[in-house]
């Protein structure tokens, strides 16, 4: 069995499921290209069917990537099947993603089947998609919770309709780490043609143990992950793709290679956290802001004398660089060109002068500016053409007295002004938003993160709003964290269906 793990990253599929994470077609290729350089071996690009915008995704992606397999996910659907070929013309290598629940449960609630009409439909969606491409991989859902001598019956039949990979997902992240590297090995064991197909991990993290079965699955047979940038994904989370390729580089005596350069995770991390407005959390491992900050005393004193006593991975082989240039008012133009660049973010020279423009203005309000601070620069681009834009807003807060706040709104041209009181700054500055906008609105999530440790720092701000039984997800970015607040507010009312 070779020892070369492909590496199938599902970011811009599966992990762009985070409810408020959905990125246009520009932020994909962008993503995309990143994935490309960093040495990804199949991208999947999207769910043709489910929305124009993603069929308009997958063929964008595939004409602007040029080396990683393109993969379109289906149902064990014809149509879908169709739907997904065509978005695929463009692909220079491309790939199919069919398949079927295969538990018993599925079967049986969400089928309303039986285990041989199950097999039929899988050997079926194959053969058809085998008519349109050579590369199809085969998903069985919940395969976690499925019947080992039943999954392996399933495997060699779809193996033997024409599947090149088969995926095996912990749909639900039940599976224990040994319960799911037994599962790959019952399946290395029992199916007869297993050598004419890739085994393939797929595991989400609901229980804490998405990258703890991945590696089980690897140790025991599965050459393909399925994994994502910051292990984002629905509920908890997918398999991280920088955990899995740090813990084979660090653990060379599995003997397991990846393509992946690792130098070039920590940037394509801080990309998709700011895109997709996701926050990376502090202690997250590889790339959160903690992960190579000691603190305690012994610690620092062990690191000193020799970095190997507490740290198994140099920082610069994530791409964390201790001598990168810090930028500051006095930076010029190609500094900031230079660092997009380095960040992945590549901009025409009349975007650079916009985003240069409000990057002297940070500037003059910071000390330093981070990488976030420039991707959240590049990214707020975004907001520009937006119907409703926070003109100016004037708080007056102490202890001791009620907070009031002034506000002004440029809602497609026209100008309106509103005051209001609050307990807090921030409410006083929300109620006074409402007055203009005068709609039943309710706020369930209000999280505020600042970026580093400084006072001086860009905070964000995120929002979740409940407006005519819709939950709409907003962002806002700014060294003033009621501004922010405002903004993120603003962004909500942005995407309401009025």
């Amino acid at each position: 069995m070779s020892n070369r793990l492909f590496i199938f990253d599902t970011t811009l599929r599966d992990g762009e499921q985070v409810p408020g994470c959905q990125l246009n077609t520009v932020e994909k290729i962008q993503v995309a290209k990143a994935l490309e350089g960093l040495g990804v071996d199949v991208i999947e690009a999207g769910f043709p069917i489910s929305s124009p915008g993603d069929f308009n995704s997958v063929i964008e992606i595939s004409k602007a990537v040029t080396w990683p397999t393109i993969c379109a996910l289906t149902r064990a659907v014809k149509k879908d099947i169709e739907v997904a070929a065509e978005a695929l013309q463009y692909a220079k290598r491309k790939r199919i993603h069919t398949g079927i629940g295969t538990s018993d449960m599925h079967i049986k609630y969400k089928f309303n089947s039986n285990r041989e009409e199950i097999i039929e439909r899988a050997v079926e969606a194959v053969k058809y998609a085998r008519r349109f491409v050579d590369d199809v991989e085969f998903y069985a859902e919940d395969a976690g919770r499925t019947d080992n001598e039943y999954l392996a019956r399933v495997v060699e039949a779809v193996i033997k309709a024409g599947a090149t990979v088969v995926n095996i997902p912990d749909t639900t992240g039940y599976c224990l780490p040994d319960e799911y590297g037994a599962k790959i090995r019952y399946l290395v064991e029992h199916v007869n043609n297993i050598d004419q197909a890739i085994l393939s991990t797929h595991c989400h993290n609901d229980l804490g143990m998405a990258t703890a079965n991945t590696i089980s699955g690897v140790l025991n047979g599965a050459r393909q992950v399925e994994v994502t940038i910051n292990g984002i994904g629905e509920r908890a989370g997918n398999t991280s793709l920088e955990e899995v390729a740090m813990i084979f580089k660090s653990h060379k005596e599995t003997k397991i290679e990846t393509n992946i350069n690792t130098q070039k995770i920590y940037p394509i991390s801080r990309m998709v956290s700011s895109l997709m407005n996701m926050p990376v959390q502090p202690n997250k491992a590889i790339v959160g802001r903690n992960a190579f900050a000691h603190s305690s005393g012994i610690h620092q004193d062990g690191v000193l004398k020799n970095i190997q006593t507490y740290e198994i991975i140099n920082p610069k082989d994530v791409g964390i660089d201790d001598n990168a240039i810090v930028l500051t008012a006095r930076s010029g133009r190609a500094a900031l060109k230079h660092r997009l660049s380095v960040l992945g973010v590549e901009l025409s020279q009349e975007k650079l002068d916009e985003i240069y423009k409000e990057f002297l203005k940070l500037a003059d309000r910071k000390k330093d500016i981070n990488d976030d601070d420039i991707l959240l620069l590049a990214g707020a681009q975004r907001s520009e053409n937006r119907r409703i834009k926070m003109e100016y807003l004037q708080v007056t807060s102490g202890v001791g007295v009620r907070s009031v706040a002034s506000l002004g709104l440029n809602i497609s041209g026209e100008k309106f002004e509103a005051a209001a009181s609050g307990n807090g700054p921030v409410d006083a500055a929300i109620k006074a938003l409402k007055k203009i906008i005068d709609r039943q609105m309710t706020l369930k999530e209000f999280t505020i993160q600042a970026i580093s440790k400084g006072s001086d720092d860009m905070g964000k701000v995120h929002m979740q709003v409940e407006y005519d039984n819709q939950m709409y997800y907003g962002f806002g970015a700014n060294t003033d964290i009621i501004a922010a607040s405002v903004e993120a507010y603003i962004d909500c009312i942005n995407k309401f269906r009025m």
